[in-house]
């Protein structure tokens, strides 16, 4: 023998008598009691106490004595589930894809009805399951007893399926001890081949396989829970068993920078805690849903760095824990920036290097390394790939474009749109719109960064779809396409042996072409939004305005019919609002409608134009946007008295001296004590000369002219969402409380550059 000793149990097998021990004494996945025994050579070896892993319970049963070992055959595990644990995070996901199985006996069995969880139980409680296929649309699963690594078996693009397979038959790294490695390594640390775990030449031993055990082929296994990790015996005569040297997890594929390219797959955190997966919403509720964020590699439940935090992390599956750092190594070597420009920017301006530390606004940019006047994590030496010198705009979160936070207490951050594009990105971005069937664009790479596979080739991948089956899908060199229409977008086979495709980090197109910043403002046009009947424009006694005629303005009413809250019509079926016209994210709207097309805020009953449609859902945008989007119960009609408002394109700049509206319901100053509507520029004026005079910044106060208009507006629209005065006694309170019966109102106002880089309107909301 050369080596190590081997492990007790190993030992054991060698030493022991003939005869055949019951079957359970050699199943590593039963866990024994401690019990001592006498070794050939006068050691002393313990059976598997305290090697537990956490979580997991023994019942002892009754069983037979075995021969070998323990005077029974003691337990079965209890596998410990917390409450919020998904039986999902025991497998890997892959979308659209079917495991096709050639000339393999006995068939898989049939289908069975369930949803994904309900499937992946049924799974894993099998021992002859490794993977299910699953039908989202008719929700049928399929179990497997095999996976893509198995003979015989392909992996094969099918729109109508997702498939999850186990993840201890696919990594290649182990976790803890790597006793629940079932991956196919097959040689050891030092290259020596391994000896099938049926064979008894050149080594004799006990490891029998057996369904539960997972000893199959001469795949390295550890069934004596080694604390090297997975070993085999070899067929070399000279060395009787070997380490595999695999590699654990955390340490099998290392990070560079903050992580944010990190795609390994750790699924725990640095305490221990498993991490929910990233297509969940339990145990904790978040944005970060894979189809949203298709370049973040947010697979299954890996740590991640999606919103560019100091390293890669996950949220957990502890409710009382919602997010944790994990362990993973960082790479020695630093990666080369890409796209490094100084004159102008690339891209999204991550690769940004220039000078310019003044806001579009013209406002100093504060110091990356300093916390006045705001705090923030974005520290230099935290973040060395993103060179944060000095106050310079740069770019390191993956926003639309470089930025900085401002010298302005009372404005946090802002783009620095006024950077131009270089001459090589003034083309439009690229995008697709509905599946992405007509996407014919030049993005050559997968949202994993893999590099795609020419359509035309055979290597390393056999296509089902080609130029020669599909000639009218434009399947031009290694360009992404999606010829099958596959909901997920454009696609392609890949140049990793190991990948057959994946889909394209290309986002879905939003309205109309975006676009470039560089163009001329004044060419930008909405001809499908926007649009009113300018003969209902009516005059009328309003101080500075004129009674509206906003087809686009809705009234939001609670439960008892009474209007709290206005919003905008941006799509039939989606209204655009302010969260802080709502308790929460998770605000239950039953019972709550909307009514669009009427002039007063309170109509009669017999008015013509007037539609009423309930609200059966409401979605908070980013967290700093203050912005909600209600979902209706149903699609507006539009109408000359019910229209959608325009939304600016990305990276829009309202250039300055724009003639713009805003309206609301209020008050034609003739029968009530109100407050004109002031436009945002005056307001803006008044309150800067109180703070020039000695004042501190204010933020007007409810019911004042200009409540809701900040002291200094935010270079970001989408920051603040405009609201008008209370023109009425109160703008919460119906007629019936008062003799008012507020009317739309419009009010022209210039626009002050305010760039707008979300998709948000410039619009009032009372």
């Amino acid at each position: 023998m050369q080596g190590r000793d081997p492990p007790a149990a190993r030992r054991m097998a060698q030493d022991v008598g003939q005869g055949s021990p019951a079957p359970c004494c050699m199943d590593p996945m039963l866990r024994r009691t401690e019990f001592p025994f006498s070794m050939g050579h006068g050691s002393r070896a313990l059976w598997d106490r305290d090697i537990l892993p956490r979580g997991v319970g023994i019942r002892h049963s009754t069983g037979p004595w075995c021969s070998c070992c323990a005077p029974m055959c003691p337990t079965e595990i209890l596998p410990h589930s917390p409450g919020h644990r998904s039986p999902l995070n025991d497998f890997q996901r892959l979308r659209a894809t079917e495991l096709l199985a050639v000339s393999v006996e006995p068939p898989p069995p049939l289908p069975a009805q369930g949803t994904a969880e309900q499937c992946a139980q049924r799974c894993a409680a099998s021992l002859a399951c490794r993977a299910f296929h699953y039908d989202r649309q008719s929700q049928l699963c399929q179990l497997l007893p095999w996976t893509q690594h198995s003979p015989r078996i392909q992996l094969q693009k099918n729109i109508h399926y997702d498939l999850y397979q186990k993840k201890d038959y696919l990594q290649d790294c182990i976790m803890g001890d790597g006793s629940s490695y079932r991956g196919t390594r097959a040689t050891t640390e030092k290259g020596l081949r391994c000896q099938h775990w049926q064979a008894t030449t050149p080594h004799d031993h006990r490891f029998l396989p057996s369904p539960r055990n997972g000893l199959e082929e001469n795949y390295c296994r550890n069934p004596d829970r080694d604390k090297r990790g997975p070993w085999c015996y070899t067929v070399d005569p000279n060395v009787r068993h070997q380490s595999c040297g695999i590699k654990k997890c955390e340490d099998a594929v290392c990070m560079t920078c903050n992580g944010e390219d990190y795609r390994g797959t750790v699924d725990h955190t640095e305490s221990g805690t498993e991490c929910q997966r990233w297509d969940l919403q339990h145990p904790h509720k978040h944005p970060y849903h894979p189809n949203k964020y298709p370049d973040k590699g947010l697979d299954d439940n890996y740590c991640r760095n999606p919103d560019s935090s100091e390293r890669p992390w996950c949220y957990t599956t502890d409710p009382g824990r919602e997010r944790e750092y994990c362990r993973i190594r960082v790479c020695k070597k630093r990666p080369r920036p890409v796209n490094v420009t100084n004159g102008c920017f690339r891209g999204k301006g991550e690769g940004y290097r220039g000078r310019v530390n003044v806001t579009v606004s013209g406002i100093p940019c504060q110091r990356w390394d300093s916390q006045v006047p705001h705090k923030h994590h974005f520290v230099p030496e935290k973040y060395p790939c993103k060179d944060l010198q000095e106050n310079y705009c740069r770019n390191p979160d993956g926003s639309e474009a470089p930025w900085c936070f401002t010298s302005r207490p009372t404005v946090r951050i802002a783009f620095c749109f006024h950077i131009r594009r270089c001459p090589d990105e003034q083309e439009a971005q690229e995008c697709y719109y509905d599946h992405g069937k007509h996407y014919h664009g030049h993005v050559s790479k997968t949202r994993k960064g893999i590099t795609c596979q020419p359509w035309a080739a055979q290597t390393p991948h056999v296509p089902q779809i080609s130029p020669a089956t599909h000639p009218e899908a434009h399947l031009e060199e290694n360009y992404c396409r999606n010829p099958d229409n596959d909901s997920h977008g454009p696609w392609c086979y890949t140049m990793d042996p190991r990948t057959p495709f994946d889909y394209c980090a290309i986002k879905p197109c939003s309205g109309s072409a975006v676009p470039s910043i560089m163009e001329n403002a004044d060419a930008v046009a909405f001809e499908q939004c926007g649009q009113r009947d300018e003969r209902l424009q009516q005059k009328g006694r309003i101080v500075g305005g004129q009674p509206g005629n906003s087809p686009w303005t809705v009234s939001i009413r609670n439960r008892a019919g009474v209007h709290f809250c206005g919003g905008s019509l941006v799509k039939e079926q989606w209204v655009i609002s302010t969260r802080q016209c709502f308790s929460s994210c998770d605000a239950d709207l039953t019972g709550y409608e909307v009514q669009l097309g009427t002039l007063f805020k309170d109509p009669g009953p017999g008015d013509p134009d007037q539609q009423t449609l309930p609200i059966v859902r409401i979605v908070c945008g980013p967290s700093e946007s203050q912005l909600v989007m209600l979902k209706l119960a149903r699609p507006a009609a539009l109408t000359k008295r019910v229209a959608l408002i325009c939304l600016p394109p990305e990276r829009y700049v309202v250039p300055e001296g724009t003639a713009c509206e805003i309206a609301g319901w209020g008050e034609t100053r003739g029968t009530c004590h109100g407050q004109p509507l002031l436009g945002t520029m005056l307001c803006l004026r008044a309150l800067s000369a109180r703070s020039l005079a000695g004042g501190k910044p204010e933020v007007p106060a409810m019911g004042s002219p200009c409540w809701g208009i900040p002291y200094s507006i935010q270079p970001q629209c989408h920051s603040i969402p405009l609201r008008t005065a209370s023109l009425a006694p109160s703008p919460w309170h119906s007629s019936s409380t008062s003799p008012c019966n507020d009317i739309l109102l419009s009010l022209p106002f210039p626009a002050h550059s305010i760039p707008c880089p979300c998709h948000s309107p410039v619009a009032l909301h009372t």
